[in-house]
């Protein structure tokens, strides 16, 4: 049985569609991490590749795919395969700890995972370990209010407690709106 909080990937086809494009325009999203051609990314929560593959195609390094679920891992294989993206190094791996070297990574995006880590502060500081000095940590949450869908709204952390979260943590932070339903944070180490 499948938690509440966990993502259940047999719903995977929902990830891709029309609607999601119009209201989280991966392009847009991932142009927030600012890819350099040589930066190596780590996509936390890979799933079958959404922001993954236009990541993987701004770096001409590694992006590593993370995600616990092997059928998403070869979802964002086989989406990898038809788009021709040949940078992807894919690692099933929980958050406590990611299967990566330390400082191995220059740029992290985790969406739609943080509300479903059992223990925010050490993923956080999974991440800090794995990041580069300098590095750039980019979250895409669901914000605290009740929608048609996602997560339900007692598990969510609002875009607010997010920001001070990672403040906690030793991170810079910033919160930005992307549509009434999402937020991003764009985090460095401080």
């Amino acid at each position: 049985m499948m938690s509440e909080k966990r993502f259940n990937p047999e719903k995977a086809d929902m990830l891709i569609g029309l609607e999601r494009k119009k209201l989280l325009p991966p392009d847009k999203i991932v142009g927030l991490l600012n890819i350099e051609p040589d930066d190596t990314i780590a996509d936390l929560g890979a799933g079958n590749g959404y922001f993954a593959i236009p990541m993987a195609k701004q770096s001409k390094d590694t992006l590593y795919a993370v995600d616990i679920e092997p059928k998403m891992l070869e979802m964002l294989r086989e989406n990898a395969r038809k788009e021709q993206v040949k940078n992807i190094t894919y690692v099933e791996s929980d958050f406590d700890p990611i299967q990566l070297e330390d400082h191995s990574v220059s740029k992290v995006m985790i969406s739609f995972v943080m509300h479903e880590v059992p223990d925010i502060n050490k993923t956080l500081s999974e991440i800090r370990r794995i990041l580069k000095p300098g590095g750039t940590m980019l979250i895409i949450e669901w914000e605290a209010v009740e929608t048609g869908s996602g997560p339900p709204v007692h598990i969510r952390i609002s875009s607010d407690e997010m920001v001070k979260i990672l403040e906690k943590k030793g991170f810079g932070a910033e919160a930005i709106s992307l549509n009434p339903e999402n937020y991003g944070v764009k985090a460095v180490i401080v």
